[in-house]
C-alpha cells in the first residue's frame, strides 16, 4: 500500500504530547521574533516605506521559523508521531507549508515595495538592484522558486497525475532550500549580527533541525538495518495486479513493530535501489518474517513483482499510529478500500475479538486476502462484510452511508474505528462517522498519500 511514523507503545500520553509540541512551537516562534522586536522600538516606524519594509522583515523571520519547523516535521523522528499522531503530523506539515509560502511571498512583496518607495524607484528597477547587489540574494531567489514548485506539486489535482519519481526528486531538493535560506538569513538579515542574540538563537535552531534530520533519516535507519539485515525471502502473487513480498532477517523478534505500521522500503536491486516507497505490513509480525502487499500501479511496482530471492532490503521506520495500542474501546470496526485492506488484515490479528471488517472493492476479482480474512474472522470471532461494486453503484455506496453503516454495525458509536483507503473513501467514511456521532478520538485514519 502506498500513501502519505513508531516503535510499540507511546512514551507519553498523546494528548499531553500534542500540548507540549504546540507549546514548544509557539514559544520558539515568540523567541525568534524577539530580535526584530528589540530592533524596532515603538515610534521608530513612521511612513509608508518603513512600514512596508518592517512588515516584510517580520514576515521573513516568521517564514524562516516555519521553514525550520517544516524540516523537523520531515525528520521522521518516531517520538513526534507517538506524541501527536501520524495524521496530525501530516496535517501540521500541510498547514505549516501553506503558511510558509504565504510568509515568503509577503516577505518578498513587502520588502520590494518598501525599498522601491524609499528609493523612489520602479518595482522592476528595485528588484534588479536587490538581486544584483545584495549578498546571497540569488540563493534566496532559487530557494523561493523551489518552495513555489513544492506548493504546486502538493495540489491534489497535480499529485494524481504526477509520477512518484518526480515528486520524490523535487522534495529532495527541499534540503537545498535549508542551505540557501541559511546563507540568505545570515548574510542579509539585520537581526543576525555576529555578536547579537538573534544570531546565536537562530544558529541553535539550525543545529537542532540538522541534528533531527541526521538522526531521523540517517542514524536511526542505519542502526535498524545493521541489526536486522533484511532480505527478500519470497514474492507471492495474490491476484492479477497484487502481490506480496515476504521479508526475512536477523533478530526479527526484537524488531519493535506492530500490525498497522508501515516502513519506507528500499530494495537494493537494479532499477529499484534509488527509491524508497512506503508500504504497510499486511500481516502481523511473527518474529520469522514480515509481509508487505503491493498493487501494480506503474513501472516501479511492476519491477518489485520480479524481485529475486535474497535481495537486500533497506528500511526506515516502523512508522504510523494505525495500530491496536491506540484503541480505547473493547471492540473495533475496520473499514478498508481497495489495497487499504493490507494494514486492516494485519490489524485483525491483533485487535480484541468481536471486530467487524467492511471491505470495499470494485469487483470480486479485486478482493485480496478473501480466504485469509474469512479464516481469521472465524478464529477471532469477527464479522467480515464484502461491499463490491463500482463507485457509482447505489447499492454498494449505501453500505457506507449513515443508515447503511448503522444497519451493518448498530453499535458503531461505541467502537474504535480504523479506516484505510483512498482519500475519497476515507473522507466519505469520516463524514458518515461524524454524522453518526462517533467521537473523534475513536477514529483512526491511514490515507493513501505519496
Amino acid at each position: 500500500m502506498m500513501r502519505v511514523e513508531v516503535p510499540a507503545g507511546p512514551a507519553i500520553n498523546p494528548s499531553l504530547g500534542r500540548v507540549v509540541l504546540v507549546a514548544v512551537f509557539w514559544l520558539g516562534l515568540a523567541v525568534a521574533v524577539v530580535p526584530w522586536w528589540q530592533d524596532t522600538p515603538a515610534g521608530s516606524v513612521a511612513g509608508v516605506a518603513p512600514t512596508l519594509t518592517e512588515v516584510g522583515r517580520l514576515a521573513g523571520i516568521v517564514g524562516g521559523y516555519l521553514l525550520l519547523a517544516q524540516f523537523v516535521l520531515m525528520s521522521r523522528i518516531s517520538r513526534l508521531e507517538r506524541w501527536a499522531g501520524g495524521n496530525l503530523v501530516l496535517r501540521w506539515h500541510r498547514d505549516v507549508g501553506a503558511s510558509l509560502v504565504v510568509m515568503v511571498v509577503m516577505h518578498v512583496v513587502f520588502i520590494l515595495l518598501g525599498y522601491a518607495n524609499a528609493n523612489q524607484a520602479s518595482l522592476p528597477t528595485q528588484t534588479w538592484r536587490i538581486v544584483t547587489t545584495y549578498e546571497a540574494m540569488i540563493s534566496a531567489v532559487v530557494a523561493t522558486a523551489i518552495l513555489l514548485a513544492l506548493v504546486l506539486l502538493a495540489a491534489r489535482a497535480v499529485r494524481r497525475v504526477l509520477p512518484y519519481e518526480v515528486w520524490y526528486l523535487v522534495h529532495m531538493s527541499s534540503y537545498l532550500v535549508l542551505l540557501l535560506i541559511y546563507g540568505h538569513q545570515f548574510a542579509d538579515g539585520e537581526q543576525f549580527l555576529p555578536a547579537g542574540f538573534g544570531r546565536r538563537y537562530w544558529t541553535f535552531l539550525y543545529v537542532v533541525v540538522v541534528a533531527s534530520l541526521v538522526y531521523g533519516r540517517v542514524v536511526a535507519p542505519f542502526r535498524l538495518n545493521r541489526r536486522h539485515r533484511l532480505r527478500v525471502r519470497e514474492v507471492v502473487v495474490e491476484s492479477d495486479d497484487v502481490f506480496s513480498i515476504y521479508i526475512t532477517g536477523r533478530r526479527l523478534k526484537e524488531l519493535q513493530v506492530k500490525a498497522g505500521h508501515y516502513f519506507r522500503w528500499r530494495f537494493l536491486a537494479r532499477g529499484c535501489w534509488w527509491q524508497a516507497h512506503p508500504f504497510s505490513l499486511s500481516a502481523s509480525p511473527n518474529g520469522r518474517w514480515l509481509r508487505l502487499t503491493v498493487k501494480v500501479v506503474g513501472d516501479y511496482t511492476a519491477k518489485l513483482s520480479m524481485l529475486p530471492v535474497g535481495v537486500r532490503v533497506y528500511v526506515a521506520g516502523p512508522s504510523g499510529v494505525f495500530t491496536s495500542d491506540r484503541a480505547s474501546r473493547p471492540r473495533a470496526l475496520l473499514i478498508a478500500g481497495g489495497s487499504g485492506i493490507a494494514p486492516v488484515r494485519a490489524l485483525l490479528e491483533e485487535l480484541p475479538r468481536g471486530a467487524i471488517v467492511i471491505y470495499r472493492a470494485r469487483s470480486g476479482e479485486d478482493l485480496v486476502f478473501r480466504e485469509e480474512l474469512e479464516v481469521l474472522a472465524e478464529a477471532r470471532g469477527a464479522e467480515v462484510w464484502f461491499v463490491v461494486g463500482p463507485r457509482d453503484d447505489p447499492d454498494s455506496r449505501y453500505a457506507l452511508t449513515p443508515r447503511g453503516l448503522r444497519e451493518l454495525v448498530p453499535d458503531v458509536a461505541y467502537r474504535e474505528v480504523y479506516v484505510c483507503g483512498p482519500s475519497g473513501l476515507t473522507s466519505a467514511v469520516v463524514d458518515t462517522l461524524r454524522r453518526l456521532r462517533v467521537p473523534e478520538r475513536q477514529i483512526h485514519l491511514d490515507r493513501f498519500e505519496l
